[in-house]
């Protein structure tokens, strides 16, 4: 089994991010450092396109720091180069330019664009619970195939626009989460634990989920 493989499938678990040492690996690969880092798989206008996406999930806010902050962008970038297959990383990117050229209109440059303008279609495209997904709908999935799946040989098709972006999200909180910074200074945190509590939630600890 190749390294692409391994990520995947000790990362994902049941439909949920699961913080394996290898995930958090990728992780800690994201350091901020003196040289300008360049994305390993996101193009100019993708990276502007992601990184004001996590910091519209994941804004700065008074004693928390954005998603960006955090480089949460790096590991999407490093995740979608490192565990996507080769087929899933241009169906990805061919949902995602969509977005940009709607997005960008007849502007030369991303940036120009304003943070609305990125809530705009991020509000458009990504669906709450109870919506139909009508770009779905008109294309429904194969049918699942558990011996494909099993081997591997999975038919990978094209995301629609509300599963990219929730794609992103759900990375984007599981990397949040798994940031070192957050898990000791933000969330409750026990290297050792010792003892096990149960009871409410709000009670123990004021409503937040334990670090891992």
């Amino acid at each position: 089994m190749d390294r692409r493989k391994a990520l995947k499938n000790i990362g994902l678990a049941t439909g949920f991010m699961v913080a394996t040492p290898s995930m958090i690996s990728l992780l800690q690969g994201c350091k901020s450092g003196s040289e300008k880092w360049v994305p390993a798989f996101l193009n100019t206008d993708e990276e502007v396109f992601v990184n004001n996406f996590v910091d519209i999930l994941l804004p700065k806010t008074e004693g928390l720091p954005g998603a960006s902050d955090l480089n949460v962008t790096q590991f999407l970038d490093t995740f979608m180069k490192e565990v996507l297959a080769p087929e899933e990383q241009k169906l990805f990117r061919g949902t995602l330019s969509e977005m940009i050229s709607e997005l960008k209109g007849e502007a030369k440059d991303l940036n120009e664009k304003t943070p609305d303008d990125f809530k705009s279609i991020i509000d458009k495209y990504m669906l709450v619970k109870g919506e139909i997904d009508e770009e779905r709908k008109a294309n429904p999935r194969p049918p699942y195939n558990e011996a494909n799946a099993i081997s591997g040989n999975f038919v990978y098709t094209k995301p629609t626009k509300n599963e990219a972006l929730n794609h992103l999200k759900w990375l984007t909180i599981s990397a949040y989460r798994w940031n070192e910074q957050i898990g000791e200074n933000v969330m409750p945190y026990d290297p050792i634990p010792a003892t096990y509590e149960c009871g409410d939630l709000q009670e123990l600890t004021g409503g937040k989920a334990w670090s891992i």
